[in-house]
């Protein structure tokens, strides 16, 4: 039988534990450090990230303040820049390409919660869906990428969009609910 832990990274409705409250309250530990650190001590906020996600590339920043979940489920790839704000509900992985620029208050959301409103009430399950960014993909200020979203490669998301649904690659998207606006 899987563990709350196990059906929440992959994917299942899965609930709330002590155990997963405590390794949320391991990072929130990290966090606490993170965003107290002296802005110019870079080498603790690296140390601190590289504790947090699964891995990062070998240049990568993301300025204060900061939110993530869990971090365990986080990859970020090379040549990463993050604004001010970023929010990472990460209960399912989030993958990050090279070469990607994130603007303030962009939050990648893995999480979700059931619709049928009894089902929220009795059981008060959640579930998540990965998010996967491409390489070479800049995102703007106020962007919200909500569970299950892949946006491919040399992508632009305009500022103030909800990413709902796949975005492919070698375009400009924005809007709410985001669409394509052009091919590059």
């Amino acid at each position: 039988m899987k563990t709350e832990l196990e059906k929440m990274i992959a994917g299942q409705m899965y609930h709330q534990t002590p155990e997963l409250l405590e390794v949320r309250f391991k990072t929130r530990d990290l966090l606490y450090e993170y965003n107290r650190c002296h802005p110019r001590d870079m080498a603790t906020r690296s140390r601190l990230l590289k504790e947090m996600f699964h891995s990062v590339g070998e240049k990568y920043f993301i300025e204060l303040p900061f939110h993530v979940d869990y971090g365990f489920n986080v990859t970020i790839g090379e040549n990463f820049f993050a604004n001010n704000n970023l929010t990472l509900l990460d209960v399912c992985p989030i993958t990050i390409g090279d070469d990607v620029l994130l603007a303030p208050n962009v939050g990648i959301y893995t999480a979700g919660h059931a619709l049928d409103p009894q089902l929220r009430k009795v059981t008060g399950g959640e579930f998540g869906q990965p998010v996967v960014i491409g390489n070479n993909v800049w995102v703007g200020a106020n962007v919200s990428i909500l569970p299950g979203v892949t946006i491919g490669d040399d992508t632009v998301i305009g500022a103030g969009s909800v990413v709902t649904k796949d975005i492919p690659a070698g375009v400009l998207a924005a809007g709410n609910p985001c669409r394509v606006i052009r091919a590059f």
